[in-house]
């Protein structure tokens, strides 16, 4: 797949960071780091990241999709779990080397793979000079075993 996007190199700082031409700067790796926040309560609901087939596919289709570090596979986000997150806002910061996905999610609502409305389900603090969780969501939406069988 032949993505439009442009490289860097050999642009000024200045038409990077104030231009209006889209320019992802992906890592050594050919990636970008991508922040997904719900469009309507701005909560981060998750952190991935792209590479410029996952990046392309999200701006064609208003779907997220991202790329697997782990699985190294190309992911439409709810393709198994039903929980497909319609693009609101595609953004980028100044130097272009991070994306800022807002989106609605269908289906439960759950941007977790554990089931959760966000992948931030938990909040750290010190409790007797030891780092413990705290779950900030009440209960899955959505039964993980039951969803990826």
């Amino acid at each position: 797949m032949c993505t439009p996007f442009q490289a860097q190199d050999g642009q000024d700082k200045n038409s990077i960071e104030l231009g209006v031409k889209f320019l992802p700067k992906f890592d050594r790796d050919g990636l970008i780091a991508c922040i997904t926040t719900d469009a309507d309560s701005g909560d981060v609901v998750m952190f991935a990241y792209m590479n410029a087939q996952s990046l392309q596919l999200t701006l064609e289709s208003g779907q997220a999709h991202y790329w697997s570090r782990s699985r190294q596979a190309l992911w439409l986000k709810g393709e198994t779990s039903g929980n497909v997150q319609d693009v609101i806002e595609l953004r980028t910061d100044c130097d272009q080397d991070a994306i800022w996905l807002k989106v609605r999610t269908r289906g439960a609502a759950a941007n977790c793979h554990q089931g959760y409305k966000s992948c931030f389900y938990r909040a750290a603090s010190l409790d007797d000079g030891k780092a413990v969780l705290s779950f900030k969501e009440d209960k899955p939406l959505f039964d993980p075993s039951e969803v990826y069988k």
